[in-house]
This record gives C-alpha cells, structure tokens and sequence, in this order.
C-alpha cells in the first residue's frame, strides 16, 4: 500500500508561483520504481493529467502548462515536486498526486487526497 500527501497549494495571483510537493510513503514502497503524475480537476471539468515524470526521470506536460510547470522527484526523499510558474486563472483546480507502480492495473492506482490551488486576477 502506497500513502501520497500533497501539500504547497493555496491562492496566488495571476503571473505568481507555487510549489507543491507530494510526499510517498509505504511497506515496501521504493519510490524510484514508480512514475508519478501530478493531476488536477476544476469544478465541472474532467480530471486532467498535468504532468509525468518516469521512474528514469523522463517528462511529460500537458500543452497548457509546457513551459510553465516543472515535475521532478526526489528519489532518496521519497517526495514529488511540481514547480508552478506564471500562474493563470485557469490553472485553479484541486491538485493530486498519483503513483504508478508494478501492480498497477490500467495505469495509476494510488492517489493523493489533493491541494487546493486558486489563482486569481
């Protein structure tokens, strides 16, 4: 069983920046063997994936944060980042970190309970 805490969301204005970091846990969880993705959903939107990194580092963004979001990990601290920079009003959503390992069926199966980012003009 793997554990994700995001933390780092709050409200910022338009053009500002935030931080989130997703922190893993778990009995016999070695985070550098599992990508992770960073999510968000708005109200009365689809979840979107923002962001991947692989457990060999390698990166994905969505096209409307290239740029602008940065994913990295810290393997040794078990801990996800996402750097968010010149924030947009249509960034604000609630945040979630998701892990995909060996036993993962079907794509990410553990989740995060989320942190809520707003960003406003």
């Amino acid at each position: 069983q793997v554990q994700l805490v995001e933390s780092g969301g709050g409200s910022v204005q338009a053009g500002g920046s935030l931080r989130l970091s997703c922190a893993a846990s778990g009995h016999i969880f070695i985070f550098n063997y599992y990508s992770m993705g960073w999510f968000r959903q708005a109200p009365g939107k689809e979840r979107e994936e923002v962001a991947r990194i692989r457990s060999a580092g390698s990166t994905n963004y969505a096209d409307s944060v290239k740029g602008r979001f940065t994913i990295s990990r810290d393997n040794p601290e078990n801990t996800l980042w996402l750097q968010m920079n010149s924030l947009k009003i249509e960034d604000t959503a609630m945040y979630y970190c998701a892990a995909e390992g060996p036993e993962c069926i079907g794509g990410y199966c553990y989740w995060g309970q989320g942190t809520q980012v707003t960003v406003s003009s």
